[in-house]
C-alpha cells in the first residue's frame, strides 16, 4: 500500500431546468470528468517540438550535441559533484480545452549507465501568467553510482503562486488552472563518456475532476466473463525484505503489481537479473521492482510515473492516465490490456478486501459474467500467499473506491504490437 495523494478539483456539476421546471424538479446532471492525454512518440511528433541538442533517430530522441554542462550533486549520495554534458527537448504547447488542475507526466526510455532524464512541465495559467518548470522527475533504471548513474527522484518544494508538485502530480493552486501545458525532457551523461539517454515516448495526462464523494455505478462494457491470465503475486509475501526500499513488501503493491503485468506480458526481469535477490525470497522479481522503481525522495516505491518508466524500460509502453469509469476499463480488457488502478478506502468498503487503505495498488484483470471486477488484489487479505490474490470485488464498492479517491488513475502496460482501444470523442484520455 502506498501514501495517499490528494485530487485537486473544482466542482463543475450542473443543475438543468427546462421550461416551466421548478428548482425542486430539477435533474442533476453528473460531474463532467475533464481528462485528456497528449503523448509524443514518433519522428514526426518529436519534430515537432523544439530541439536542444538533441537528434531524433528511429523514432525516438537521442544525444546530438551537447549544449552545456551541469554539475549535479546527487541528494541521496556521497555528496561529491559529478559533471554532465546535456541537451534537450521541448515540446508544442497543448491547450487542453479546459482548465486543467493536475497533470502527470510519464515516459519511456533507456538509460545507459552513466545517463539519466529528467522530465520537467510548464504552462499559462487562467490569469495569462506563465509559470516556471517544475521537474515532474529525475530518472533512471540503474542505480549503479560509481558508474555515473543518479538516484531516481522526484523534487520536493517546488510550490508558488501558480502550483506544486506532490511527488508525481503537478496541482495547480487553489482557485486557479492552466489554460495549456508543455513538457521539457533533458538528457544527461557522465562528461567524457559516449553513451546517450534514448527518450522514445513522453505524454501528460491532464484532468479536471470534480470533487463528488461517490460516483453512480457505470453501464456495462462487453467484458462480461472475461479473465486476463495474469499471473498472481502476493506483497505479503515480502515482508521484511529489502527494508531498504520502502520498508519491505508491506508497501509494495505498486511495485508488486508492475511486476504481475510484465511477467504477463513476457517482459519481467530474467534470473541473471535477480541474482542478487536472497534465494529464499519467492518471486523475485518483486523484489527487483520495488528496487527499479524506488523514489528516495518520496522514499517509496509507489511513484506512479517511475513504475511506467520501469515498464518501458523493459520493452514494452507504460503510461499514466485517468479513467472516467469501469465501462472505459472494459474496453482495455476486451483488447487483453490489464490495468493497475489506485484506490483508497475505508474497510468495509470494498467487501470481501478485508482491510482499509489511504492509497493501494490492484491489477484489473477482468470482469465476471455481472460485471463484477475480477482484481489481483497484492494485498491478498493481508494474507501471505499468491493464491490468496485474485478476488472478485463488487462493481459499485470498486468504482466508488477508485474514481472519486484517485480520480480513476491507472498504469496502461501494453507492448507496442497490442493495440490501445478505439477512442471516439474529442477528449482524448489514452
Amino acid at each position: 500500500m502506498t501514501s495517499a495523494r490528494s485530487v485537486t478539483a473544482l466542482i463543475v456539476g450542473a443543475v438543468v431546468l427546462s421550461a416551466g421546471v421548478l428548482p425542486s424538479e430539477a435533474v442533476k446532471v453528473a460531474p463532467a470528468r475533464e481528462i485528456a492525454y497528449r503523448t509524443w512518440t514518433s519522428t514526426a511528433d518529436f519534430l515537432a517540438g523544439d530541439r536542444f541538442g538533441t537528434t531524433v533517430t528511429d523514432g525516438a530522441l537521442t544525444f546530438g550535441t551537447s549544449t552545456g554542462t551541469t554539475s549535479y550533486v546527487d541528494p541521496f549520495g556521497d555528496g561529491t559533484a559529478k559533471n554532465y554534458d546535456q541537451t534537450s527537448w521541448i515540446s508544442p504547447h497543448v491547450s487542453t480545452g479546459f482548465g486543467l488542475t493536475e497533470l502527470v507526466a510519464s515516459w519511456n526510455a533507456t538509460t545507459p549507465p552513466g545517463t539519466w532524464v529528467e522530465v520537467s512541465m510548464a504552462g499559462v495559467t487562467d490569469t495569462g501568467a506563465a509559470t516556471k518548470w517544475y521537474v515532474m522527475g529525475r530518472w533512471n533504471s540503474g542505480d549503479d553510482t560509481a558508474a555515473g548513474d543518479i538516484h531516481r527522484t522526484s523534487v520536493p518544494s517546488q510550490g508558488d503562486a501558480n502550483g506544486s508538485v506532490a511527488v508525481d502530480t503537478f496541482q495547480a493552486a487553489t482557485g486557479h488552472w492552466l489554460d495549456r501545458w508543455q513538457l521539457k525532457v533533458t538528457l544527461y551523461r557522465l562528461s567524457g563518456t559516449t553513451q546517450s539517454p534514448v527518450v522514445r515516448s513522453v505524454g501528460a495526462m491532464a484532468s479536471r475532476l470534480p470533487s463528488d464523494k461517490k460516483v453512480a455505478v457505470s453501464p456495462l462494457g462487453g467484458a462480461e466473463g472475461m479473465t486476463l491470465d495474469v499471473p498472481t503475486y502476493s506483497q505479503e509475501t515480502h515482508i521484511g525484505q529489502y527494508p531498504q526500499w520502502d520498508g519491505g513488501g508491506e508497501a509494495w503493491c505498486s511495485a508488486t503489481s508492475t511486476a504481475m503485468v510484465l511477467d504477463y506480458w513476457g517482459a519481467g526481469p530474467t534470473a541473471a537479473e535477480t541474482a542478487w535477490v536472497d534465494p529464499s525470497y519467492t518471486d523475485p522479481q518483486v523484489d527487483h521492482s520495488a528496487r527499479s522503481v524506488f523514489d528516495y525522495s518520496y522514499d517509496g516505491a509507489g511513484n506512479w510515473p517511475f513504475n511506467t518508466a520501469y515498464a518501458g524500460s523493459r520493452g514494452v509502453d507504460g503510461f499514466i492516465t485517468r479513467l472516467r469509469s469501469l465501462t472505459e476499463a472494459e474496453q482495455f480488457i476486451k483488447a487483453g490490456i490489464p490495468l493497475v488502478a489506485s484506490l483508497s478506502f475505508k474497510k468495509g468498503d470494498l467487501p470481501g478486501a478485508g482491510y482499509g487503505t489511504n492509497g493501494h495498488l490492484m491489477v484489473i484483470v477482468g470482469f465476471d459474467a455481472a460485471g463484477n471486477v475480477v482484481v489481483n488484489d497484492p494485498a491478498s487479505h493481508l494474507i501471505a500467499s499468491d493464491d490468496q490474490v485474485r478476488t472478485t470485488y463488487d462493481r459499485a464498492a470498486f468504482e466508488n473506491a477508485w474514481v472519486p479517491h484517485s480520480g480513476g488513475l491507472v498504469y496502461v502496460i501494453h507492448p507496442e504490437g497490442v493495440a490501445l482501444p478505439t477512442i471516439s470523442g474529442p477528449q482524448h484520455n489514452w
